[in-house]
């Protein structure tokens, strides 16, 4: 097969992958009604100054295997309100538009963004580090495996 042949052969994409520091939230498996269940979260990933922090809300698929695992580990300690402080990498971001259905906003319309939890780089607990295991190395770059 010919250089030119097998490079059309192959898919090409685009990553967007977005990185940095924020607050583990809402840790859940989704049950849809069609189709298989799945670890999700919400990340609050700080920016800005650190005199005026701001944040941005990250829906997220978990889907990175070593991601898995840690996310569920830290599952308790989010569920018990402990302050759970993680360095991330989400990958495949989009907006997903919605209708408010209680309190305040009700009626009104919304915006989630919406990604896929590819990688926890490091975790702590109340101020304190978690061990985490070392990520597991592929040929993959990590938005295709998951």
């Amino acid at each position: 097969m010919s250089e030119q042949s097998q490079a059309a052969s192959q898919s090409s994409f685009f990553n967007l992958h977005v990185e940095g520091v924020g607050y583990l939230n809402r840790v859940r498996t989704v049950k849809p009604k069609k189709g298989q269940e799945f670890l999700a979260c919400t990340v609050s990933a700080m920016r800005g100054s650190t005199d005026a922090i701001g944040y941005t809300r990250f829906d997220c698929r978990v889907s990175g295997a070593d991601a898995q695992k840690i996310v569920k580990r830290l599952e308790s300690d989010v569920a018990a309100e402990k302050t759970v402080l993680i360095g991330f990498k989400i990958a495949d971001i989009y907006p997903e538009l919605f209708t408010f259905e209680k309190g305040d906003k009700k009626g009104q319309p919304g915006v989630s963004i919406k990604g896929r939890l590819l990688r926890v780089k490091f975790a702590k607990v109340n101020g304190e580090a978690v061990d985490l295991p070392q990520p597991a190395r592929s040929n993959e770059p990590e938005s295709v495996a998951a």
